[in-house]
């Protein structure tokens, strides 16, 4: 029998909510990108392939909220503000790194085996309708 939400210790739940802000989609790379320098926000913006402003915007603040960056605005005219990785993003970049370097080294053998399954399930697939969920 699966635990209730009340019955989850609460060193669980903060793990789980450390690892969702850490890993979504944009914070792995933001973390990654300022983890070689401090960055602009424009050129963090075009480091990121397809993020909106918006939503650079909501994952800047939500690592400099949990202490993983630092926002450093430098009053000229016009304002410059930059971002770099605090001790703790730091911290962070190495597992990162670690992780992305393991992704590359099995991309491939993480796309045959999608090969190998979808092959397998096509059959299923059809017969069940266009789509599988699960």
């Amino acid at each position: 029998m699966k635990p209730s939400h009340s019955e989850v210790p609460d060193s669980c739940r903060a793990v789980t909510e450390l690892l969702n802000r850490i890993g979504d989609k944009w914070s792995v790379g933001v973390v990654r990108h300022l983890g070689r320098r401090k960055m602009r926000f424009t050129e963090l913006r075009r480091s990121l392939d397809g993020i909106s402003q918006k939503m650079l915007t909501s994952t800047l603040r939500g690592l400099e909220r949990d202490g993983f960056v630092v926002r450093t605005v430098t009053p000229t005219i016009p304002p410059r503000v930059d971002y770099e990785l605090t001790e703790l993003g730091r911290g962070l970049w190495k597992p990162v790194t670690a992780l992305g370097e393991w992704a590359q080294k099995n991309r491939r053998r993480v796309e045959a085996a999608r090969a190998t399954f979808d092959a397998l399930n096509e059959p299923r697939a059809k017969l069940h309708g266009s789509s599988m969920t699960g």
